[in-house]
């Protein structure tokens, strides 16, 4: 099982790659209030892209903070356990700037690491 999510994983991975670079090109962040749209549309990124990967009910909700995303998939079976994926979509401001050696939020692959604000600490 291992062996075909890997196989599944390298043959779709130009897909991924670009999937992640348009999620990691929002700049959501969340301690500047001028990015508010943008942590709106981060939420509303990752709600649409876990309904293209077949979860169902995803939703944002507004809150009186930041906007939270759920999805579910409930296909699994009643005897089968419930599992809870925890992570954050915000990002911290990307200052100092002259620290980056290509803009923080126009992701780029070097020696197969991406470099994005973000793309890492989740």
């Amino acid at each position: 099982m291992l062996n075909e999510a890997l196989q599944y994983a390298e043959a779709h991975r130009d897909q991924f790659l670009s999937e992640l670079k348009e999620f990691l090109s929002i700049p959501s962040i969340s301690a500047v209030a001028e990015h508010q749209k943008d942590l709106q549309r981060a939420a509303q990124w990752l709600a649409d892209h876990f309904t293209s990967i077949g979860l169902h009910h995803a939703t944002v909700h507004q809150t009186e903070g930041h906007p939270i995303v759920t999805a579910k998939w409930m296909h699994a079976g009643p005897d089968k356990p419930t599992v809870l994926i925890y992570g954050h979509y915000d990002v911290q401001p990307v200052e100092p700037l002259d620290l980056w050696k290509t803009p923080p939020f126009q992701p780029d692959v070097r020696n197969n690491y991406i470099y994005a604000r973000g793309s890492a600490d989740d």
